[in-house]
C-alpha cells in the first residue's frame, strides 16, 4: 500500500500535530510505503527518516510562528506528488497541502481521510475581526474536509462540534490520539532523580505543565492559581516544560507574585526518557487549556499513571469524568486551586484516579495505526 500523509507544517517546528504524523509515518510503514507530503520550513531539508519526505516552498508569515506552505507554485512537488502513484491519502490539516492532498484523491479516484485536530474557528476568530470573515474561513476549510470519505474526529466533544457548529457532513468516527511513551520501570528511582535535578523536595506536591508556554493554554490561569495554593499552606513545586510566546509575560506575572521560589521553567525537553521521569514525579498533571482539542500530554501523563486536572467543558476533557479517571475544574485560579486541594487531600480518590486515568487514556501508536490502516484497506476496497 502506498500511502501519503499531508500537513501543512513540519519538523524543524515541534508541536502536537506534527508528532502525530511522525508517529503514524513509522507505524504505518509496517504496512507499506509511507511519504510525508509537507512544506520546507526555515529552509531545512528533512533527512534520516525512515519515511520519504516530500518538501514544497513556503513563506514565513511576518509576527507569526508560522510558514505559509506553496505547494501549487513548486513544480517540483507537484512533479514528485504526481509520479507517487498513492493508494490513499491522509490530510492533517486543511490547508494548502491538505486540500492539495485532497484534490489529488479525487482526481486519481482513490480515498482521502482526514483528522480534525484543531478548533480551527477559535483560531480564525483570532487571526481575523469580523463574523462574516470568520464564516468565510470556516466554510473553506469545511469545503476540504466534507470532500473527504472519512473523517477522524479525536474525540466524542469534538466530533459533536464539528458536525453541529461546523458543518461536518462527511462519515466521522472517533480515532483518539496515543503516544510512544512507555511506563517508567522504576518510579522511585525517576522521582530522585528528578528531585536532585530541579531541587524538590522529596514531599513536596509536583504539579507539571508540558506545551507551549503561550496563555491560550491557561498557563497565567495556573501562575494566578499556584498563588492561592501558597496562600492556604500547600507545599509544591511547579514544572513548566516548554517554550513560547509568552514566557516573559508569565515570568514578569510570577515574579510579581512572588512565587519564583515555587516555580521551574525546564525550557524544551526532547529526551523521551526525561520527559517519562517528569510524568512519573508529578502528582498531577495540570491542564487547563480551552483550546486543545486532544492533547498528546494528556496520554503521556496517563501512561505514568499521573492523572490530569482540565477545566470543566474543555473538548480535551471530553473523555473524562470527574473524580474516575481524571479531574475537572472550574476555569479560575478559586476554581483550580480548590480542585487542586480536594485532590490531594483525598488519598483514595487520587489513587483510584491515578489508576483509571493510565486504564482509559494511554493509547500506544501501534494500536492505533493497525485500526487506521484497517480502514485504509476498507476504503480501498470499496473505490475498486
Amino acid at each position: 500500500m502506498r500511502i501519503g500523509l499531508f500537513i501543512d507544517t513540519f519538523y524543524p517546528m515541534v508541536d502536537g500535530v506534527i508528532n502525530v504524523v511522525d508517529n503514524y509515518a513509522k507505524e504505518l510503514l509496517n504496512y507499506g510505503e509511507v511519504t510525508v507530503f509537507c512544506p520546507l520550513i526555515n529552509d531545512t531539508r528533512i533527512e534520516n527518516t525512515p519515511y520519504k519526505v516530500v518538501q514544497c516552498n513556503s513563506i514565513a508569515v511576518k509576527g507569526l510562528d508560522y510558514s505559509l506552505p506553496l505547494p501549487n507554485f513548486d513544480a517540483k512537488f507537484l512533479k514528485q506528488l504526481n509520479k507517487s502513484n498513492l493508494d490513499i491519502v491522509h490530510i492533517h490539516s486543511p490547508f494548502t497541502v491538505g486540500e492539495l492532498g485532497k484534490n489529488y484523491a479525487k482526481r486519481k479516484k482513490i480515498p482521502v481521510v482526514a483528522t480534525i485536530h484543531s478548533q480551527f474557528r477559535q483560531d480564525f476568530e483570532r487571526a481575523v475581526k469580523g463574523k462574516v470573515a470568520v464564516d468565510i474561513m470556516t466554510s473553506i476549510i469545511m469545503k476540504t474536509f466534507n470532500g473527504c470519505d472519512l473523517c477522524y474526529a479525536l474525540n466524542e466533544g469534538m466530533k459533536s462540534l464539528y458536525a453541529k457548529e461546523y458543518g461536518l457532513t462527511a462519515p466521522c468516527i472517533i480515532r483518539q490520539n496515543a503516544t510512544s511513551h512507555t511506563p517508567v520501570e522504576n518510579k522511585s528511582l525517576a522521582k530522585k532523580e528528578i528531585n536532585d535535578l530541579y531541587k524538590i523536595g522529596e514531599n513536596q506536591k509536583v504539579f507539571l505543565f508540558v506545551g507551549r508556554i503561550n496563555f491560550l493554554k491557561g498557563v497565567d490561569l495556573i501562575v494566578n492559581t499556584l498563588e492561592i495554593l501558597r496562600d492556604k499552606g500547600v507545599d509544591f513545586k511547579m514544572l513548566f516544560v516548554g517554550t513560547g510566546q509568552d514566557e516573559t509575560p508569565l515570568n514578569e506575572l510570577i515574579d510579581r507574585l512572588l512565587l519564583r521560589d515555587r516555580v521551574v521553567f525546564t525550557g524544551k525537553i526532547t529526551d523521551k526518557s526525561m520527559l517519562e521521569k517528569l510524568y512519573a514525579r508529578a502528582d498531577l498533571f495540570v491542564f487547563p487549556s480551552k483550546y486543545d482539542a486532544n492533547s498528546l500530554v494528556q496520554i503521556e501523563s496517563a501512561c505514568q499513571s499521573t492523572p490530569t486536572v482540565f477545566s470543566r467543558g474543555a473538548i480535551t476533557a471530553s473523555q473524562i469524568t470527574d473524580g474516575e479517571n481524571g479531574f475537572l475544574a472550574e476555569y479560575s485560579p478559586d476554581g483550580l486551586a480548590n480542585k487542586i486541594i480536594e485532590i490531594i487531600s483525598d488519598t483514595p480518590l487520587y489513587e483510584r484516579v491515578c489508576k483509571n486515568a493510565k486504564r482509559d487514556l494511554y493509547k500506544n501508536w501501534k494500536t492505533v495505526v493497525y485500526e487506521t490502516y484497517l480502514d485504509y484497506e476498507r476504503l480501498i476496497r470499496q473505490k475498486e
